[in-house]
């Protein structure tokens, strides 16, 4: 599927070859290695998610420690759609939190029979009034989410968790991409890359599936020392609090807001120096 974003062919180009609930593989072209890696990058650690910041923990009598439990509870992927209706805990009037920069959870687990009870994301309970703003994530298909702890009888957890919106350059929990592939010239053409090899760096260093959408090297082909890469290949793997066709369009949105910003720098420079 391809989508020419002004109709022009200098304009960027998105090739889209793969969109599952959990990944879009997209092929970008007509851009520089700039802007393609500044993309990349932003997904990566500048989109607002919301995840859990706060735990206060009342009763916790399992083998887990306090710390660690809050841990795990920060990793737990929330629903992030609608987070720009929360305001950033440094620009809310409150002194701590609450509902205009926060969303509140509880749990209450007790295991009484003599079986190991497991503690899983279904049993966290999100008092947010809207289902798209700090909900648990669960995508498995038996409807339990991510197991949190184990308890055996007589043990007991119960606690309170404060989620608030933050991007992951702040914490990697905020991150809504477990991972971002990058690549380009996959026949390392440009010759960017140095391989360190033993006997056979072709045996040794096999091609990606991105090489079939590139036409090989000639043998005696000269070296194009103006050349600069055409085509950014990228796969955006989702851990689920964004999907992954939002995680790119957030992408492109907190580039296109972080450049105007710039452009508007500079016109309020060029005023005052009276140019």
């Amino acid at each position: 599927m391809d989508f020419d974003l002004d109709g022009a062919q200098q304009r960027p180009q998105v090739t889209i070859r793969k969109a599952t609930r959990d990944n879009v593989d997209f092929v970008l072209s007509n851009v520089d290695l700039a802007l393609a890696n500044s993309l990349r990058r932003v997904m990566v650690a500048e989109i607002p998610t919301i995840a859990i910041d706060l735990v206060e923990i009342e009763i916790n009598t399992s083998v887990l420690a306090d710390e660690f439990i809050a841990h795990r509870l920060g990793l737990i992927p929330l629903a992030s759609s609608d987070a720009d209706k929360l305001l950033n805990t440094r620009d809310c009037d409150c002194d701590q939190y609450c509902e205009n920069c926060s969303v509140e959870l509880t749990l209450e687990a007790r295991c009484t029979g003599d079986a190991t009870m497991d503690v899983y994301t279904r049993d966290l309970v999100s008092r947010s009034r809207d289902p798209k703003i700090g909900a648990p994530i669960i995508n498995d298909t038996e409807g339990k989410g991510v197991l949190i702890c184990k308890l055996r009888k007589h043990q007991e957890l119960k606690l309170k968790c404060i989620a608030k919106k933050g991007i992951a350059k702040e914490h990697a929990k905020w991150s809504p991409a477990s991972a971002i592939a990058f690549e380009y010239d996959p026949w390392n053409k440009l010759r960017h890359t140095e391989y360190w090899f033993e006997v056979d760096a072709e045996k040794e260093w096999p091609k990606s599936k991105n090489a079939d959408w590139e036409e090989p090297p000639k043998d005696n082909e000269p070296f194009d020392y103006n050349a600069t890469p055409e085509r950014f290949y990228m796969d955006v793997e989702a851990v689920g609090s964004l999907p992954p066709n939002e995680i790119v369009l957030s992408g492109i949105r907190v580039l296109q807001e972080k450049l105007a910003i710039i452009v508007t720098s500079m016109k309020d420079e060029d005023s005052e120096m009276g140019y």
